[in-house]
């Protein structure tokens, strides 16, 4: 069993004890469930330059602990100020060290910035869950979906007012894109053996349709390798341990849009 099924293992066991003790019906009395969302589309869509998506995540099953310390308020109002044009809230717990509470806190903290829950969804709760809590977007995960549920999770966030965002890893994920996500993003790790290849968005870049806003995520920390991928067609770029692996993530990450800036204009 790789990491990744073990992962939708533990998320399917979590799930059992969450619908008991949670019903649907108490998440959408929450008060953050009727607010209006943020477009992340159209936020990375109307800009002429790379957009950020500024990651908050304090652990990861291949870096282990990366920075527990870090305050998610602190952390995601320095990304907002700093120019990012989303954020991204590591939800799940026992492999990423993140919390549904975080996304709440970033959500009331930055209440104009598109937000996405970064979680493995399996199962229409969440996304309920995810509008309760403050997200904008959630992540849909094609590696561990079939096309059908891909299909039908997506229309249960468009219900709901939420954007989706469909994470591919090769070529042969492409057949599962729904005409109901927003955006399609290209992962350059392998959820299996977690290794890192840019490579992978370059050569999907002309793959994915038109139709779908485009973003690469992970191993992603070079202002050269944005601009490049950005001419390539990338309008969104998802970046977090770049910046949570500094003492200060927001400073890092202002840097970094500075630098891609520059280059923007010296071309």
């Amino acid at each position: 069993m790789n990491i990744l099924e073990k992962i939708v293992e533990t998320k399917r066991t979590e799930l059992i004890q969450l619908k008991k003790s949670i019903p649907e019906s108490i998440l959408r009395d929450r008060p953050l469930f009727s607010r209006s969302c943020n477009s992340l589309k159209n936020a990375l869509q109307d800009s002429d330059r790379p957009g950020i998506i500024a990651e908050f995540k304090q652990k990861s099953p291949s870096k282990g602990v990366i920075n527990p310390n870090a305050n998610v308020v602190t952390v995601t109002q320095g990304y907002a100020a700093a120019g990012a044009a989303g954020l991204s809230v590591l939800t799940d717990q026992v492999y990423f060290g993140g919390e549904l509470g975080n996304l709440e806190k970033a959500r009331m903290a930055n209440p104009g910035i598109p937000i996405l829950r970064k979680d493995f969804i399996i199962d229409t709760y969440q996304i309920t869950e995810a509008k309760a809590f403050g997200a904008d977007v959630i992540l849909l995960i094609a590696a561990c979906l079939e096309k059908l549920e891909i299909h039908e999770l997506a229309g249960k966030a468009r219900e709901l007012g939420l954007e989706v965002l469909l994470e591919i890893h090769g070529e042969d994920e492409l057949e599962k894109i729904s005409p109901l996500v927003d955006m399609v993003g290209v992962n350059n790790r392998n959820l299996k053996t977690f290794e890192v290849d840019l490579g992978i968005s370059k050569k999907l870049s002309t793959q994915i349709p038109d139709q779908f806003l485009k973003i690469t995520e992970s191993g992603i920390s070079g202002s050269q390798d944005i601009v490049q991928l950005f001419h390539d067609g990338y309008k969104g770029f998802l970046i977090g341990e770049t910046f949570m692996k500094t003492s200060d993530p927001a400073l890092a990450c202002r840097g970094l849009i500075r630098e891609i800036r520059d280059i923007s204009v010296k071309r």
